[in-house]
Order: C-alpha cells, then structure tokens, then sequence
C-alpha cells in the first residue's frame, strides 16, 4: 500500500467524523437553560402528545399550565411544569407534572409531581 492510498483511506476514514463536529455541533447551547416560555410551550406540546396517544384522557388537550418552575431532584435542577383538569374525577389524577431538564427537554409526566 503506497502513501497516497493510506492518506486517502484516512481522509475519508476521518471525514464524518469532522462533519459530524462542524455547524450543527453546537457545544454548550444545548446546556444553555431554556426560558420559563419555551418550557412551558415544550410541556403543553407534551401533554397534547400524550393525550393525542391515549397515554391521558383527551380532555387534557384544552388544560392550561397551572404553574412552572425549577425544583431540585438529588443533584439535578430540573423545570417541573403542572397543569390542572378538573374533569377528571380521581382527585390524585387531577394535576399532570411534566418534567424537563433546564434546557427544555422531556424527561417524565407523573401525577404526583416527585
């Protein structure tokens, strides 16, 4: 095998690798905390999500965000987003907690908001 063959086959061993790293790799954005809006927006899309699924009752998809806000689960800061429907009638299943990292992605859904 000549040089040229080896500088070839390690040029194009090594260029996904460097294409992967260009303009759509971004380090740090994505740690970059999302706003109290943008949060709240990715958490209504879920619930609607989940409702569209049958995974909640579809009465969910016209429930407003009661409230967010971030909360500290061990070491880990994360947006806890509640929102209230009062048509189900189990109480313990009236509030829906989504749960995101600080820069806006999903992590859970849970009634009892731990």
């Amino acid at each position: 095998m000549n040089i040229q063959t080896v500088i070839l086959s390690l040029t194009l061993f090594l260029f996904p690798l460097s294409a992967l790293a260009g303009s759509g790799h971004d380090h740090g954005h994505s740690h970059e905390p999302a706003t109290q809006s943008q949060v709240e927006k990715v958490a209504g899309d879920i619930v609607y999500q989940l409702a569209e699924k049958s995974k909640i009752d579809a009465s969910w998809k016209a429930v407003k965000i009661e409230k967010s806000l971030t909360k500290k689960f061990g070491d880990n800061l994360e947006w806890v987003v509640s929102f209230k429907n009062e048509k189900i009638t189990d109480p313990a299943k009236q509030t829906l907690y989504i749960f995101l990292t600080l820069g806006g992605e999903y992590l859970a859904a849970n009634y009892t908001g731990e």
